[in-house]
């Protein structure tokens, strides 16, 4: 079987402040990053185990996991497995990097994103370097927010003409065309994320080559729809995986929509699915075919 998986442990807590995150300066108990420890420890070992399958994992933690020594082990554990195809992480790139020498950079990769006013650009820049000359493969990305438009300029600038930088559409922000266009100048795939996908009733590979598991092994479909289909620890999730079209009205989430059949994304990211590298960047203002 080949299997992606999009794992988030009860892991809240993050060392930044923005002001557009729920999980804004966070802080976890003692027994709290315990819990989230043994949960993370658990899915690695069954990962370990599952030598028939050929896994790729995609760690999205609701706050910054790779502050956490547990988070850093699993992802470089995880790299050098036969069986496990990629495994990545979202970050925001505030730890330090030594720890990836001991992971496989041909199948680990970081999903980053740059936070104006949390960190200072200068050190963020540094960091990319630093992964760069590691070669890690990365994505860079900023929140689409009209405050950030200079900032992204200058990252787009100062980043690798070949490095591919991702904006996100920001939460409830409306953009007009020439809003739009301007950070379409910045990511040309922008297009895909200014407005929700409609997905009522399409197929959608979740549910059937990717799933989404918590911290106590319980699978769905994917993070966005609540149904179970079993639990990874004891297998019962397996006889569920099957085709299925998707219950949401719309999906407004580039971990979600990217597994839309009806959207080219699998071929636009052919081998960067999970870190959200694209196999290649058509010039900004060309036609994308894009679905809302």
């Amino acid at each position: 079987m080949d299997l992606t998986i999009l794992y988030r442990g009860p892991l809240a807590s993050c060392d930044y402040d923005c002001p557009y995150c729920p999980f804004a300066k966070r802080r976890d108990s003692r027994d709290q990053l315990r819990a989230d420890r043994a949960a993370l420890e658990r899915f690695t070992a069954w990962a370990a185990e599952r030598r028939e399958d050929r896994l790729s994992v995609l760690f999205t933690p609701w706050g910054e996991g790779l502050v956490r020594s547990w988070y850093r082990r699993a992802l470089t554990e995880l790299s050098l497995l036969p069986h496990i195809g990629r495994v990545a992480i979202q970050t925001n790139l505030s730890c330090r990097t030594d720890w990836l020498a001991d992971a496989d950079p041909a199948k680990l990769a970081l999903w980053c994103t740059y936070h104006p006013g949390q960190t200072p650009y200068d050190r963020f820049l540094a960091k990319t370097h630093e992964l760069a000359a590691r070669s890690i493969r990365f994505s860079v990305g900023v929140v689409g927010l009209p405050d950030h438009l200079e900032l992204a300029r200058r990252l787009r600038a100062d980043l690798p003409e070949q490095m591919y930088l991702w904006i996100n559409a920001a939460e409830g922000q409306g953009y007009t065309d020439e809003e739009a266009d301007r950070w379409t100048a910045l990511d040309p795939l922008f297009p895909y994320s200014r407005h929700p996908h409609r997905s009522a009733g399409l197929p959608c590979r979740t549910g059937e080559s990717v799933i989404s598991v918590d911290g106590e092994g319980t699978v769905r479909r994917c993070h966005f729809v609540r149904a179970e289909l079993g639990n990874l620890y004891d297998g019962s999730y397996r006889r569920a995986l099957a085709p299925r079209a998707c219950p949401l009205a719309v999906c407004d989430c580039h971990i979600g929509y990217v597994h839309l059949e009806t959207l080219p994304l699998y071929d636009v990211f052919a081998g960067g699915v999970l870190e959200r590298i694209p196999a290649g960047i058509r010039p900004a203002g060309s036609a994308l075919g894009v679905s809302a």
